[in-house]
């Protein structure tokens, strides 16, 4: 009853070292974490067809998928099932009798997140988990979604840490092993970035590509995003009912509003920070708790600079299934605004420097908000235009270049009355008249110069008249 070795398996070596290592100890206690489709249960069947493994406990080798026990009546059966022991009410002491009377054996337990998470269970699960672990002969090794391990378990240290993406290479090599190496490396690398290395989603699109072609593939997720691929009917062949359990987890449930964090999260691409969290303003009551419950449930983690960031498949996911509120939107587009005006105000002083990191830590983030603000056409768009010239001049001063969202608020800009934003807009173009190339640069000054009839705002003259003597 044991699952086959994975014959496709790249990227885990350090991990899988990390736990032969464990098992130096006498009976080492386990759990393998992460989010779903990271790649669990392919580590766990490595492992247990390892040389060493097979060698120490032979035949004492069981493997128990408790994707259906809910209980740990229903869990005790299912292990009850792999080791031989007749159908009963409640196999929980014989389970335990029996491996109790074996010399040596590993027990894995994948996927026990689907007995473990309902609050009405969990206790029970634990408890059983711990008597499981007073047999001193058994070694056991559960894999589950989400970053937390069960209590009530003295697991072995040192802890393996949640699973992460595989490297690009290993992904490279994960993705040719299914779809074969004639395809050019260029989309290849343009399949995996939809993918962000996670194990299952490029086994999904690799498949498809073998079928289709990658320049296929790729213009079907443009439509269709992650729907391309959750054609299948399990959590191993279909993403979004992965991602779906992930959201069903009671760690998610019980805290209301952590899937509108996540749909949040979902249209930032560069994550936030405690900080943000907690001076956004969002209508997010105890954000902080939504955040650890995203945490926990991997669907969602910390980035080396403790920035709060969602993997491309989720966001994708999200942005089409259950994107944010217009409110949620609009408090971004406040909290955005507020600082590119602060930073406009104090550039230059020590306060600024401050906001000058953090733009820089939210620029694509700042202009996927004013994107969408701009599209939605509302009436913001001064407000937004604004911050798009703002925007605009911190990306200059720090050489990124000029802002493409620009050339878009340019195009509206006959919607504003406000002079002085128009020409503030046209000076902007100027920089790089190439930009505007619905304008000659004569064009846009005299149109600049006809806005300086309706204010009056000298250093914005100076500009303009710099920017004539280079044209002259």
């Amino acid at each position: 009853m044991l699952p086959t070795k994975p014959h496709i398996f790249h990227g885990r070596d350090t991990e899988l070292t990390d736990l032969l290592k464990l098992f130096d100890q006498a009976t080492p206690r386990i759990a393998i974490l992460g989010a779903g489709g990271m790649g669990k249960t392919s580590l766990a069947r490595t492992l247990l067809h390892h040389s060493y493994i097979t060698a120490r406990y032979q035949q004492n080798r069981y493997f128990v998928a408790c994707d259906f026990a809910t209980t740990k009546v229903e869990l005790a059966a299912a292990i009850g099932a792999h080791i031989g022991l007749k159908p009963g009410e409640d196999l929980s002491r014989p389970v335990i009798q029996y491996l109790s009377s074996r010399p040596g054996s590993v027990l894995i337990l994948d996927n026990l997140e689907t007995a473990w998470e309902p609050s009405v269970s969990r206790q029970e699960i634990e408890e059983f988990l711990s008597l499981l672990t007073d047999v001193t002969s058994l070694a056991l090794l559960i894999t589950m979604r989400g970053a937390e391990r069960p209590s009530k378990v003295q697991w072995t240290r040192p802890f393996l840490p949640p699973l992460q993406p595989l490297a690009q290479d290993a992904a490279r090599r994960m993705f040719l092993d299914i779809a074969d190496d004639y395809h050019l490396m260029r989309e290849v690398d343009q399949v995996l970035s939809l993918t962000d290395n996670i194990p299952l989603v490029i086994s999904l699109l690799a498949h498809l590509v073998d079928a289709e072609s990658c320049s296929k593939i790729l213009a079907r997720w443009e439509a269709e995003k992650t729907s391309v691929i959750s054609d299948g009917h399990d959590r191993k062949s279909n993403l979004q009912i992965s991602i779906g359990l992930s959201l069903s987890s009671p760690r998610i449930t019980s805290m209301a509003l952590s899937q509108d964090l996540l749909s949040l999260l979902s249209i930032l691409p560069d994550g936030l920070s405690d900080v943000e969290l907690k001076e956004s303003k969002f209508p997010i009551p105890d954000i902080l708790g939504c955040k650890a419950a995203l945490v926990r449930t991997a669907l969602a983690y910390s980035d080396s600079h403790k920035r709060l960031r969602v993997l491309v498949p989720i966001r994708e996911y999200m942005q089409n299934l259950l994107p944010p509120t217009d409110q949620m939107i609009k408090s971004l587009f406040q909290h955005f605004g507020k600082t590119l005006e602060m930073y406009a105000n104090h550039h230059g002083k020590p306060t600024g420097a401050i906001l000058h990191d953090t733009i820089g830590e939210n620029y694509t983030n700042i202009q996927n908000i004013l994107q969408r603000v701009l599209n939605s056409g509302g009436s913001d768009l001064a407000a937004v235009i604004r911050s798009i010239t703002r925007l605009n001049v911190f990306s200059i001063i720090t050489r990124r270049g000029m802002v493409p969202l620009l050339r878009n608020g340019a195009t509206d800009l006959s919607r504003v009355t406000d002079h002085e934003l128009r020409a503030c807009v046209l000076l902007e173009l100027l920089r790089f008249p190439g930009f505007a190339s619905s304008s000659s640069p004569e064009n846009l000054i005299a149109e600049l110069i006809d806005h300086f009839k309706h204010f009056d705002n000298s250093s914005m003259t100076c500009r303009s008249v710099c920017f004539t003597c280079e044209r002259c």
